[in-house]
This record gives structure tokens, sequence and C-alpha cells, in this order.
């Protein structure tokens, strides 16, 4: 079971990564995906590992869950849509903007309260339709500008200041600070700032499964379970149409799942059962058939896990290999590359 005690920061030094995916072209392995993946049991225990699951890293946006519990817990009202975006990585669809400028509109403030980074659409088609339209970056289109805009929203609600919301010393990211902590179950090892302008609290990879399984076993009606709810219910909202996530959250009844740049990966369970991976060099091409494997792992039936064995490798426009978990993580291997 899991303590209620904090644990000491996780170590900040060089990752003891190990091989977690082989790209095989023709029957050759071509190259090698290191990263670290925990899998925990329903009972918060380690059931496997791989790498260095105890190393401070940084999260990334697979933390935004827990930055939204904390929202919640400091009385952020959203439910359904627009709570789902607030713990967002979204593509930049219109229902995406419509929902930030939602909630700007429910705080009383505007686009120019906003301090993430203005940007193009992340999901690749928006973009390419947002180029041809001449479109340029713009703070709504920023894929953690959901999440922006309920911080904005959290501290009309706490008469707290948003000039600075973004500052580690504001009341906000404090109180946010204390709940990452909370929830993982261990101090924060370092702060940074994330790339929309947040800041970035680094935990362990074990601390971040930790924390997605304590989301999940919440009891109905509490901050946590209200997140998670929202997520499964709304999973494009959270992410985009034809996101992995979205879909994976789809395919597997009551999974949470959440990734982040940098090859960063977590998916939950409502019996605690949990996964979470670190793809050291920070490729998605490795982090979806890895978090794949890592749920079949935890006991998730493989057959609603073929879609997520990852693309395949092409060579003259046909399939000649592909990335394969390594045997350690994928004993029942999916079907060899060619």
């Amino acid at each position: 079971m899991y303590s209620s005690s904090l644990a000491e920061a996780p170590a900040i030094r060089e990752p003891l990564h190990a091989p977690v995916a082989h790209l095989v072209r023709g029957g050759v392995t071509e190259g090698i995906h290191y990263g670290s993946v925990v899998v925990l049991g329903p009972d918060g225990e380690v059931d496997f590992q791989l790498g260095d699951i105890e190393v401070a890293f940084y999260p990334r946006s697979a933390l935004k869950p827990v930055q939204a519990v904390a929202m919640v817990r400091a009385g952020l009202p959203l439910e359904g849509e627009l709570l789902s975006l607030a713990a967002a990585s979204h593509s930049g669809e219109e229902r995406h903007l419509a929902g930030t400028r939602r909630i700007l509109e429910l705080a009383g403030v505007t686009e120019d309260d906003l301090r993430n980074v203005p940007d193009m659409p992340f999901g690749r088609a928006v973009r390419d339709a947002w180029v041809r339209e001449g479109r340029l970056p713009s703070r709504p289109a920023q894929n953690c500008s959901g999440k922006h805009a309920a911080m904005l929203y959290t501290c009309r609600l706490n008469d707290w200041p948003l000039d600075g919301y973004l500052d580690p010393e504001h009341p906000l990211q404090q109180a946010i600070a204390e709940i990452v902590e909370d929830l993982t179950g261990q101090r924060i090892a370092r702060v940074t700032v994330d790339g929309c302008g947040a800041p970035l609290f680094s935990v362990s990879l074990n601390g971040l499964a930790r924390a997605a399984a304590r989301i999940t076993t919440a009891a109905p009606g509490t901050p946590e379970a209200r997140v998670a709810d929202a997520m499964r219910e709304h999973a494009e909202m959270a992410s985009g149409s034809g996101r992995d996530v979205a879909a994976l959250m789809r395919a597997v009844p009551g999974l949470l799942a959440k990734d982040g740049f940098e090859g960063v990966g977590v998916a939950a369970l409502p019996d605690g059962r949990a996964v979470a991976v670190k793809i050291a060099d920070g490729a998605d091409r490795a982090r979806v058939p890895v978090t794949a494997a890592a749920l079949a792992r935890a006991g998730v039936d493989p057959a609603l896990l073929t879609e997520f064995a990852g693309e395949p490798l092409l060579g003259g426009g046909v399939p000649v290999g592909c990335v394969r978990p390594v045997r350690a993580l994928d004993p029942v291997s999916l079907p060899a590359c060619a």
C-alpha cells in the first residue's frame, strides 16, 4: 500500500538506462532505443522494471493530470471536456481553442493574460492547415493553453495574483508542487521551466507511476477521480484526433494515459496497476510499443493492444521491419519483424 510519508527526492545523476526496444530491419538489429520502464501492481509495489526507475527525471506533460488534480483541490470547478482540456497536450483543433477561450471567459480574463509561449498547433494535420492558411503562432494554439487557462481561473478563484502565475514561488505553483509531492510520494528533486513556460518538477519514473495509480484508484467525486473521469470520457480533448494516447484510452477500458515530450508515457488502471516509460532519446516511435508491452506485462489483454505495436519500418514503400520491445519486456513477442 502507499505510504503517507514522503520519500527523499530522487538522486540527480546520469540515468542508468537499459535497452528497451530494438529497431529491426530485414531481420537485423539496426538500432537500439534505451530507456527505463516500471510496472506497478495493484498494491503499488514494483512488479517489473528495466533501466533506472528511481533517478530524477522530468515527466514533462505526463505530469499534467497531477497539475490538474492540484487545481481542482484548489477549487477549480471545471468538469467534463473543459477539465480534460486543463490536463491536455492538445493538438490545436478548433474545439481545443474554443475550450481554452471558454475557460478564460469563465475566469473573467483574456488571451492577453496567458503566459504560455505562442506556437503553431501541435497536431500535424492542424499545423499544416494553419500554414496553408497563413495563420500565425498564438498562445491558444499552443498545446498547453488549456492548462494555462485553468491556472488563471484557479488564481482568480483564490484571489491569487494573475501576474507572475508561472513563478515557482507563486501561490498557485506552490500548491501544485505540494500535490506533486503528495501523489508521487517523494520530494521534488529540482524545479526548472517546461517548454510552455510553466514550472517543471523533477521526480522519479516510479513516482510518476505512483501518482497515476493514486489518481485512478481515488474514491468517486474526489479531485483525482474527477480528473481521471474527465480525461477518459473526453480523451480527444486531452490530446487530439488520431493521437495514440486517446486511442489507448478508448481501447483499454478504464485506462488513464498521458504522454509527454522526450519519450515519456504513463498509464494506470482503476485497480492501481500502472506503467511509466521514459525513452532516453525521446523517440515516440519507441514510446508507443514499449508502453503497450508494459501494459501487457501489467496484465492488460494483448488483444486490446495490437494497434499499438508501432508503425512498420518501410523500405521502398513496403514494410521491412519494426520497432520491437526487448524480450525482457515482451517475452511473448508480437509477430517477428521482417
